[in-house]
């Protein structure tokens, strides 16, 4: 899909990096339906974004529930009739914990929302863009540099996100004879959205550091440009992030 427009799901488009995906998207001309769990910060963004119900659609979803991902996509083809985005957002996330102090329901928690949830929001997408006409569409992943580089005291995250790695992989390996591209944006720290400072952050060797930030336009420029690439061209993994945040070697 090049220049304006089509049809796209943004899951966890109720806050953070999936409203502010979803805002620039219905500006650029997309319409959407907006996925998560909690309908009233859903409806929160379709209003800020000042589109009519005929562009934009709140959708309350559990992506970690196969049923309700399921529903979301039928809802999708009966009110816009196709889909040619998905942006596989929505994730969860624990606080940070030595190996062995790390809680079963925390793990089990990061593994049903990050992996299990984007696969099956990967799944409908693919069969949708698989079976319609003209067939083909995107979908971008969100990944993390966590995905390439741990940060100390997060292997559940870290082991998550490397999980999506591997889903975008075999997804752009098995959506090639279907014209389904499939990337990863691999977002760093981004500026908090109510101006609150940047609390300090664990570094390799154990000390603490306040790191950079980036604005949250730099995130959605880089994802507006994976978006925008017409179908025959895939941006397979962009990382975004700011110029001196530790992530090569995490030093």
């Amino acid at each position: 899909m090049s220049g304006r427009g089509g049809i796209g799901v943004v899951t966890g488009g109720g806050s953070g990096l999936g409203r502010a995906a979803a805002l620039a998207l219905l500006d650029r001309g997309w319409s959407l339906a907006l996925a998560g769990r909690r309908e009233k910060t859903l409806e929160e963004t379709a209003a800020l974004s000042g589109a009519g119900p005929d562009r934009v659609i709140a959708v309350p979803t559990d992506i970690r529930d196969p049923d309700q991902v399921a529903a979301l996509f039928r809802t999708v083809g009966d009110h816009f009739g196709r889909l040619d985005l998905l942006f596989n957002n929505a994730g969860a996330a624990v606080p940070r914990r030595p190996v062995p102090q790390v809680p079963f329901d925390d793990w089990n928690r990061i593994m049903a929302t990050t992996v299990t949830g984007t696969f099956l929001c990967a799944q409908e997408a693919f069969r949708m863009m698989r079976d319609q006409s003209p067939q083909g569409g995107r979908i971008i992943n969100n990944g993390a540099p966590s995905a390439h580089a741990p940060r100390p005291h997060a292997i559940a995250y870290t082991t998550a996100k490397h999980a999506v790695l591997g889903l975008t992989r075999g997804l752009s390996l098995d959506g090639r004879p279907y014209r389904i591209a499939c990337g990863q944006i691999d977002v760093g720290n981004v500026a908090p959205a109510d101006g609150s400072p940047q609390p300090p952050a664990m570094q390799a060797d154990g000390t603490m550091a306040v790191e950079a930030t980036i604005p949250v336009a730099r995130f959605t420029e880089a994802l507006l440009l994976m978006a925008s690439m017409p179908l025959d061209t895939n941006v397979q993994f962009l990382t975004v992030l700011p110029t001196t945040m530790p992530y090569i070697g995490r030093g």
